[in-house]
C-alpha cells in the first residue's frame, strides 16, 4: 500500500495511492495519517484495500506530521569513509523537530543570516504505527507502519560550531518527507535499497541500504530501550556518502537549486530551494 497524506479544497486528510490517483480513505475529511495510523496496522491496511472514491485535484503533502522525529548520524559505511571518522560503537542519535517537516514540491528556506553551509541528506525513514518500548530487534520491525524518504537537510556551520546538532538539523523547512509511506509488505527488504540525491540534475548521492552499519531493526530497538516509539514517529535511519560538506571543494545548496532524494520503491521527493 501507498499511503500519503493530501490537500484538497484546503484540507489535509489520509488517502491511498494507486498508479498515480488518489483515494479518500473511509475516514472523517480533514483526518490526517497519523491519525489512521494510531488506529493499528489492521485498519490501517483495512481502509486502504477498501478505497474507491477517487480524490479530484488531490494534491499530496507531507504525508504525516510526526509526534517527534528520530535521527541517526554516523549511520553509513560509505559516509563514515568520506567523513574521515571512527565507526560509531553504538547508534549516534539526535532529534529533529517537528516544526521542520516540509512536504514535496515545497521550498527548502535558506536563511542567509543564519547559515551559510546547507547541505543534502538522502534517507531512508521508518514510519512507526504500533508502539515500541524495550523491543528486540526480532520485535522491532512489527511496528513499522511503513517507509518513506526524508531529506535530512543540515546547516553545517551551525552544527559543528554548537557542538550539538539540534539547531543545525531542525531550522524550519529543513525536513522533508515523502511522497508516501509505503507498507512493509509491498516495500520489501529495508536493508536492500538504492538511495540517490540529485541537485540540478547532477547526481551526488548513490548507495544502498546495504550500506547501514545498523539496521532498521536494530536502530528500532535501541532507540526503544530508552524512550518509547509511538504511532505517527518518524524515524531518520542515515545518510550515505556523497554529502557537500565533505567534496573537494566543499558544495552547499544555495537559492535556486533544486533537490530530488529518491529511495528505490518508495519514489522521488522533489523540493526547490529558496533564500529569504
Amino acid at each position: 500500500m501507498r499511503l500519503g497524506t493530501v490537500r484538497v479544497d484546503g484540507i489535509r486528510s489520509a488517502a491511498v495511492e494507486r498508479e498515480g490517483i488518489w483515494y479518500a480513505l473511509g475516514v472523517p475529511t480533514g483526518t490526517p495519517l497519523e491519525t489512521v495510523l494510531a488506529g493499528g496496522a489492521e485498519q490501517t491496511l483495512r481502509l486502504a484495500a477498501s478505497a474507491s472514491e477517487r480524490l479530484a485535484g488531490a494534491a499530496p503533502v507531507a504525508p504525516l506530521r510526526p509526534g517527534k522525529i528520530v535521527a541517526i548520524g554516523l549511520n553509513y559505511l560509505d559516509h563514515i569513509r568520506e567523513a574521515g571518522m571512527d565507526k560509531p560503537e553504538r547508534p549516534l542519535m539526535f532529534a529533529k523537530f517537528p516544526s521542520s517537516v516540509i512536504g514535496p514540491g515545497e521550498p527548502i528556506v535558506i536563511d542567509g543570516e543564519l547559515t551559510e553551509r546547507v547541505d543534502w541528506e538522502v534517507e531512508l525513514a521508518a514510519v512507526i504505527g504500533a508502539p515500541l518500548r524495550r523491543a528486540s530487534p526480532a520485535e522491532a520491525l512489527s511496528g513499522v507502519a511503513g517507509y518513506t524518504v526524508a531529506n535530512d537537510v543540515s546547516a553545517r556551520d551551525l552544527q559543528f560550531a554548537d557542538g550539538q546538532w539540534t539547531r543545525g538539523k531542525s531550522l524550519d523547512t529543513f525536513c522533508p518527507l515523502g511522497p508516501v509511506v509505503v507498507t512493509p509488505d509491498e516495500l520489501g527488504d529495508p536493508q536492500s535499497l538504492r538511495l540517490r540525491t540529485v541537485v540540478n540534475g547532477e547526481t551526488v548521492q548513490d548507495s544502498s541500504t546495504k550500506e547501514m552499519l545498523f539496521g532498521v531493526a536494530e536502530l528500532l530497538s535501541y532507540c526503544s530501550r530508552a524512550f518509547t516509539l509511538e504511532p505517527g514517529d518518524v524515524v531518520l535511519t542515515g545518510t550515505p556518502w556523497g554529502c557537500g560538506e565533505f567534496m573537494d571543494p566543499r558544495r552547499s545548496l544555495r537559492p535556486g537549486d533544486v533537490v530530488e532524494v529518491t529511495v528505490e520503491g518508495i519514489g522521488t521527493l522533489r523540493n526547490p530551494v529558496v533564500g529569504l
